[in-house]
């Protein structure tokens, strides 16, 4: 079985220009939007659809179990077929779920249709992947650098976006705009996008075989996606458990909990300085840095009275802390797995991203059943335990 999947030539200085950058990167953040819109209005949706607390938080898993499945059989194709009608095509499903989650009274439907919206997401694996196709060499981490960074500022605005809308008009206005706004950003993409065609040597069953043998025999990206699984179960845990405690504990409406998801922007940051790190050589210290800030984010939330201000403001900083950490090991992850050969950039990515959702949509769901069952303390604890577990796996590095 041969690994050279695709035939490539060198990117002429100008393939990518700063706007097509800027659209690459807009288009990264509004299409992984989708995947957290739901996570603050998990306590209106399941009201709505007659959800039990128990299983609210299939409200997220199944968004994150179709991403999951959407890494593995379609980002791949990144590598066999045309880039720009694979990102178009895979934006559109997208579009139609979210008009079916839009409109759905019951919980099935919903459920159904978040399932398509996690597949249609992964629009998002294709994009970066084909920035750094596009790049040249010399500038091929900035492009992917900064496309990264617009990726990360659609996950951070998720949360409050989907919360002042809610607040202002309802949960199901929120799917009805990000439909729309698909299909304008599908349109775009299919008139502003240079075509890039790989020259296929397999058939599509034959790529996703090669994928397991890229899994054993790459090392580096097992030991990446395991390093960003740790932090991004105990990410999607917080987030789903977070608005919950919110509004039980401290009362909040969708309002205050929109101005709550507000913190975690700050995340973003992360990109960069993670970036810049990892050029320098010091990826080893910088995920360990990331694995400190998650557990150290999780420990606040101890410190206070329940339902306290200092309670409350740690709380805020647990999510700074928790997203930096996240936001900054995930860059560390796709500098070290996209340099490991263009002939099977998409196929790398795909299995990095399903390690780590599959990981995320557990978080989920094990969340909001630890905290029906026991609270904030026994959700934070699993919260806690899981970056804990990847810090002590950096030491077998």
């Amino acid at each position: 079985m041969t690994m050279n999947a695709t035939i490539e030539t060198v990117p002429a200085p100008d393939a990518v220009s700063q706007r097509l950058t800027f659209v690459l990167a807009a288009a990264c953040g509004m299409v992984a939007a989708n995947i957290y819109y739901a996570q603050p209005l998990i306590a209106p949706i399941s009201a709505a659809l007659g959800l039990s607390h128990e299983a609210a938080g299939l409200i997220v898993t199944m968004t994150q179990i179709g991403y999951g499945v959407g890494l593995l059989f379609i980002v791949p194709l990144g590598d066999l077929v045309e880039n720009r009608t694979l990102i178009c095509s895979v934006i559109a499903l997208g579009a139609a779920a979210l008009l079916a989650a839009a409109f759905a009274t019951h919980a099935l439907p919903f459920l159904v249709a978040a399932l398509f919206i996690g597949l249609g997401s992964v629009a998002v694996q294709v994009i970066i992947p084909y920035a750094a196709h596009l790049a040249p060499e010399a500038i091929r981490g900035r492009v992917v650098g900064n496309v990264s960074t617009g990726l990360m500022l659609g996950i951070m605005l998720a949360r409050p976006v989907s919360s002042f809308v809610t607040a202002m008009l309802s949960w199901h206005a929120v799917f009805f705009c990000s439909a729309a706004l698909m299909i304008v950003l599908a349109a775009v993409l299919w008139m502003t996008l240079p075509k890039r065609k790989p020259v296929a040597r397999m058939h599509y069953g034959t790529l996703l075989l090669s994928m397991p043998h890229l899994a054993r025999t790459t090392p580096l990206l097992r030991r990446r996606a395991l390093y960003q699984a740790s932090l991004f179960g105990a990410f999607t845990l917080f987030w789903t458990v977070a608005p919950l405690q919110l509004a039980s504990e401290f009362g909040f409406t969708q309002r205050g909990i929109a101005l709550f998801a507000l913190a975690g922007v700050a995340g973003v940051f992360a990109a960069p300085i993670a970036g810049r790190l990892a050029d320098r050589g010091h990826s080893r210290v910088a995920t360990r840095i990331a694995m400190l800030l998650a557990v150290a984010g999780f420990l606040v939330t101890y410190l206070g009275a329940a339902g306290s201000m200092l309670n409350l403001a740690c709380l805020v900083v647990a999510a700074i802390a928790i997203d930096i950490g996240v936001q900054g090991n995930v860059v560390l992850g796709f500098r070290a797995i996209f340099v490991l050969g263009h002939e099977h950039r998409s196929r790398l990515n795909g299995l990095y991203m399903a390690t780590f959702f599959a990981a995320g949509a557990a978080g989920s769901a094990v969340g909001a059943w630890a905290f029906a069952l026991g609270g904030w303390t026994l959700a934070s604890a699993i919260g806690l335990a899981l970056p804990a577990l990847g810090l002590l796996y950096t030491a077998t590095e």
